[in-house]
């Protein structure tokens, strides 16, 4: 199993040089990957609406104040050697198609093949009315269409789309990815429309627990989640053990009280509790597992990373 970190591009901690050190911490430690979010413009964030915490905030301090995604990650893979970069999730409707596809490539490229591409169609309204070239309304559709560009653009020599929002024919696409026969593609989302995405595109199907929505939050909803998966997997014409899961933790060993369905909370509790729920999530198929450390503090994550390389990545690598 992969286990990978969240590094801050937003708050406190998206100095330039605090990203650098808490990137290269991550990489000596033993991390197999690093993530990174993707806002482009937020409303004010003061207003509760976000759909992965119970309360509706945000967890991270600050998360106006924040770099865009691509280039925090070009940035990070020069300043590493061996660490995997993930988008955590990139947006797709934010960019236009063939330009975030030339951009992806060119990352892959540059980073030495060490990307691996975290979609989603994205939740934020005001955003994407305000970053988008499409409608809010149809971000579903354009995330599927666009991610299909992306994969012709990757891998044929000469690509022709015809679809509603992309349309391109006889244009050369050079240098292609690195990675054969294109970056991995991890689809984020818990919903029916994000599952099928997964199950018809992805290389992994990359969750939260705490969607309010779509809670699999809770071992056994996890459970049925990824059988759900391997039902839309099969559907969709793909062998249902090749579509991985991937698994977003957004906080770790903290005293909680069980979830709505009576049953323990993944990764609350203590690091003894941690442990197990990383062998139980590894029983049932999930591939990684990535925590966040993010705070306002640099010393105090940097200490936190330290102590879950004692109390956890040690013992189960």
């Amino acid at each position: 199993m992969q286990i990978g970190f969240n590094l801050p591009v937003s708050g406190p901690m998206a100095a330039p040089a605090v990203m650098a050190r808490m990137a290269g911490l991550g990489e000596r430690l033993g991390f197999d990957y690093l993530t990174l979010t993707d806002h482009i413009a937020l409303p004010d964030t003061s207003v509760p609406g976000y759909p992965y915490s119970e309360s509706g905030a945000f967890y991270s301090p600050e998360p106006g104040h924040r770099h865009e995604q691509l280039i925090a990650a070009s940035w990070i893979a020069a300043r590493t050697e061996a660490i995997r970069i993930v988008l955590a999730v990139l947006v797709v409707p934010h960019r236009p198609a063939v330009l975030a596809a030339k951009q992806l490539a060119t990352l892959d490229v540059l980073s030495g093949g060490r990307l691996t591409v975290g979609i989603g169609a994205g939740w934020l309204q005001p955003e994407i009315e305000a970053v988008a070239l499409t409608p809010f309304a149809e971000r579903g559709a354009v995330t599927d269409e666009y991610v299909d560009a992306f994969r012709t653009l990757w891998t044929q020599d000469k690509p022709v789309i015809a679809g509603r929002y992309v349309r391109f024919d006889g244009l050369v696409f050079d240098p292609k990815p690195v990675q054969r026969p294109h970056p991995p593609i991890w689809v984020g989302g818990e919903s029916g429309p994000s599952m099928r995405r997964a199950a018809r595109v992805g290389d992994a199907w990359y969750p939260i627990g705490s969607n309010n929505a779509h809670l699999l939050d809770t071992l056994p909803r996890l459970t049925a989640g990824i059988e759900k998966l391997r039902g839309l997997t099969e559907k969709a014409g793909r062998d249902p053990g090749g579509v991985g899961v991937t698994y977003r933790v957004k906080r770790h060993a903290f005293a909680a009280p069980p979830a709505s369905d009576g049953n323990r909370r993944l990764f609350t509790g203590t690091i003894d509790d941690t442990l197990a729920d990383i062998d139980a999530l590894r029983a049932i198929g999930v591939t990684a597992l990535d925590f966040d450390f993010e705070g306002r503090e640099e010393t105090k994550a940097a200490e936190e990373m330290h102590r879950f390389r004692e109390q956890v990545l040690d013992r189960v690598k």
